[in-house]
């Protein structure tokens, strides 16, 4: 494929920021199973403080050796996790750091594999790439994988200030509607008690504790009450609040 090619496939990797994580990682495995030299299959892992966060595979054998690596706590991926650094596995015939994993990926046909790591804090981004003839994917063999690691890196970093933007502007929104619940009860009960809008809080407050619930979930039953009786105030003026506690009535 041509380089510019490649390069136009491998930003697509950027637009999928608002699809999520697990497209990209997608995205991701496969360019590499198809572009990369020697790979015959791609395996894109997130971790987080050594835990897996979300994966995708061009074929499920990958998953389970996957798995099976975890399970079993020794291998390529949970070592290039651990150590932060690229590993590679020439021959798995050969192979004699973990037998077992060794096995398993001979049992599925990978002779050879390569472990790319990528970090952007606190995340890490690990490549696997999986090949079926030995020797086909040691290091100086995958440049085109190491660019498209630094293109689903982008994309993973890109992905999370996103998902953080969202979350912040959900957060604002949700804050400033609360605010606008409780900013209409308290001028409710300042008019039923002719008191101030602190004490009238206070008033809410006290409520929310005794009855183990949000303080806007106070307000907005306050509001219910009071457009329940067709906007009247729910009390007359200058009651205090010990009178207040019996004589407003909200669901």
């Amino acid at each position: 494929m041509p380089v510019e090619d490649l390069g136009h496939e491998a930003t697509e990797l950027l637009s999928l920021v608002r699809i999520g994580e697990a497209r990209s990682l997608s995205r991701l495995a496969a360019l590499a199973a198809g572009q990369v030299p020697g790979c015959s299959g791609a395996h894109a892992t997130v971790w987080r403080a050594g835990e897996l966060v979300n994966s995708a595979a061009t074929h499920p054998d990958l998953v389970a050796l996957a798995d099976l690596e975890r399970e079993a706590g020794g291998g390529p991926l949970t070592t290039a996790v651990r150590e932060g650094r690229e590993v590679y596995c020439p021959d798995t015939l050969e192979e004699e750091r973990w037998p077992r994993w060794a096995a398993e990926a001979l049992s599925r046909g990978v002779r050879s594999s390569a472990h790319l790591v990528r970090q952007f804090p606190p995340m890490t981004l690990v490549l696997a790439l999986s090949g079926v003839r030995p020797a086909g994917l040691d290091a100086g063999a995958v440049p085109i994988a190491e660019t498209l690691a630094g293109f689903g890196t982008a994309a993973l970093a890109n992905t999370m200030a996103y998902g953080e933007a969202q979350r912040t502007a959900t957060e604002l929104r949700d804050a400033v509607a609360a605010r606008a619940v409780t900013d209409q009860a308290k001028g409710i009960l300042m008019h039923a008690l002719n008191c101030s809008a602190e004490e009238a809080l206070q008033f809410m407050r006290r409520e929310s504790q005794q009855r183990h619930i949000k303080v806007t979930d106070v307000a907005a039953r306050v509001i219910a009450a009071y457009s329940s009786q067709g906007g009247a105030a729910p009390l007359r003026p200058r009651r205090g609040p010990r009178r207040l506690a019996t004589s407003v009535r909200y669901q």
